[in-house]
């Protein structure tokens, strides 16, 4: 340990972290080092860890002009001078972000400012990067002296690997990646998000802090055991812990009274103690449990959202209830559901459209109950949101991701089309969202729309054999094909429209069946699961209204 214990209080480090076997790094291979570190295999070496890291990091691809050791010797004086190291102003763009100390001995904090406070020298371009301070307290216990750790910091940061996201560097990288966990946690948490809804007048600011949990909040053993695999492979590793974080935050606090009235707090507290009731071997193993969307569409999704902020002009640091818009009671009005009941479902939309204001834009009792009236006025909007209420009193609807017109590529036969982003969801007599499912079996649809109208012309979905036999080489639906210049083999089925229904497949089987006078329907599965429906199976409808989203930041 000697040569990498220089800024460390060993007194204060975990006992069990201690060059206890000798081991070695027996291969490079991406596949190895990826079981490896997931494993743990030198979470209990000290200095070979400190060795695997200085391996990874030389590995990243870096700009040609790289600060390295050289330059921070040359510039560390000029820069700190000889002042105490303590007390040197951090600069902004880490947004008063903790600076953790690891088990650091005095020298080691001093020193965590000097290198940040170098680095901001070099890298001008900088503009918001909180988990810095994070990154350069746990890469000194890897580094021989500051000059290397300098270099590793730097060398991360100039990674110019396309296919590589490390650290966000800029705000809009940072709230775009905010938002994509956001999108994320919709999905894969929907439990630990339906408790944030309820318990937090802003979810989105709660999600703002998944990075503080990793880079702040959660121990040193921990993070060190997360940084093992990140380096490994990459920032989709850090979207899969905070997931963990979330569930085990979500499983410990259910049925029990909130310690305080800020969940955020809430779950900051739990992550910074969170020894007591998760090992790090547990919170990986639940991380890597989770089966996530691959990189590319993880990184699809990030892009939507950079999309959406800048179209709204948001590429620097503003107050977020500038940021995130919610239901304004007073510019808000239907028949169908309140305030409360509207900002539920936002709660549930991507994150990119929560940026932005309904817009009514059909109801049956203004409009009519003319299925081409209904398309006349939906056409051209993207997303929308369909409400219905039956006679019944009973309340269902959908979030469609995908504009109406698409239909018209089937020519005059019901044609399908749509984004895994579609779900249909009740709202009375209870409240339940179904995630979307595909309609992989469109006889049925063909069977709910016979019962409906006598005569119906379904066209023939796109055959199995147009897909790729190998799932791996080709992305999921969840995200729009031509949005981001996709093959149409990414393309799948989720909505349908013609002249004589529409049909819009949701989540764990269920499906909604609406007839041309926009006065009848029914629900049914178009898979195998038998979940509660969505409403009563034939239905007739009271009122149906349709939604857009109005960007109310652009000019």
């Amino acid at each position: 340990m000697g040569e990498y214990s220089r800024f460390i209080d060993w007194d204060k480090m975990d006992s069990t972290i201690q060059d206890q076997d000798a081991k070695e790094l027996t291969s490079t291979e991406f596949q190895d080092l990826k079981q490896l570190a997931r494993q743990g295999y030198w979470a209990k070496n000290h200095s070979l860890r400190a060795k695997v890291y200085h391996k990874l990091i030389s590995d990243i691809p870096c700009r040609t002009v790289t600060p390295d050791a050289h330059v921070y010797r040359d510039i560390v004086l000029k820069i700190a001078g000889k002042r105490n190291s303590s007390s040197l102003p951090l600069p902004e763009f880490v947004d008063n972000s903790l600076v953790p100390t690891y088990c650091l001995n005095a020298e080691g904090i001093g020193a965590v400012r000097k290198i940040i406070s170098c680095i901001a020298s070099q890298f001008p371009d900088i503009s918001f990067c909180p988990a810095l301070p994070s990154v350069v307290a746990l890469l000194l216990h890897y580094s021989k002296d500051e000059a290397e750790c300098f270099e590793k910091v730097c060398r991360i940061l100039a990674c110019n690997d396309p296919s590589k996201h490390l650290i966000d560097q800029t705000f809009l990288a940072f709230e775009s990646s905010c938002m994509t966990f956001g999108d994320l946690v919709n999905k894969y948490c929907q439990a630990a998000h339906k408790l944030m809804v309820a318990v937090s007048e802003d979810v989105l600011e709660v999600y703002s802090d998944w990075q503080r949990w990793l880079f702040g909040e959660l121990p040193l053993t921990y993070i060190a055991r997360v940084f093992d695999v990140f380096l490994v492979e990459g920032y989709k590793v850090l979207y899969r812990v905070a997931l963990a974080l979330l569930k085990f935050f979500h499983k410990v606090r259910i049925g029990q009274t909130l310690e305080s009235d800020n969940i955020q707090q809430d779950i900051r507290t739990f992550v910074r103690d969170i020894a007591k009731s998760v090992s790090p071997e547990r919170l990986l193993e639940k991380a890597f449990a989770i089966r996530l969307f691959s990189r590319k569409e993880i990184q699809l999704l990030q892009m939507a959202n950079e999309k959406a902020l800048q179209q709204k002009g948001i590429t620097v640091k503003q107050k977020r209830q500038n940021v995130h818009l919610a239901v304004h009671a007073e510019n808000f009005k239907s028949e169908i559901v309140d305030v409360k009941k509207m900002r539920d479902i936002w709660s549930w939309i991507p994150e990119r459209f929560a940026l932005c204001q309904p817009l009514l834009l059909f109801t049956t009792s203004e409009h009519g109950c003319s299925l081409s009236r209904f398309y006349s006025h939906c056409e051209g909007h993207e997303p929308t949101l369909l409400l219905i209420k039956t006679t019944k009193q009973e309340v269902c609807g959908a979030y469609l991701s995908t504009d109406w017109n698409e239909r018209k590529r089937g020519g005059g036969k019901l044609s399908y089309f749509g984004t895994g982003e579609c779900f249909v969801f009740r709202l009375v007599p209870e409240v339940e969202r179904y995630e979307w499912v595909i309609i992989r079996h469109p006889e049925l649809a063909v069977a709910g729309v016979e019962q409906a109208n006598s005569s119906s012309q379904i066209s023939d979905p796109p055959s199995s054999t147009s897909l790729s036999s190998n799932p791996s080489d080709r992305l999921s639906p969840f995200l729009s094909a031509r949005h981001f210049n996709l093959p149409s083999k990414a393309a799948s089925m989720f909505m349908a429209g013609g002249v004589e229904c529409i049909i819009i497949g949701g989540g764990d089987g269920q499906a909604l069946y609406i007839d041309a006078d926009l006065n009848h329907g029914r629900t049914g599965h178009c898979n195998t699961f038998n979940n509660q429906p969505l409403c009563s199976e034939s239905f007739q409808i009271a009122i149906m209204e349709v939604w857009g989203f109005r960007d109310t930041m652009s000019n």
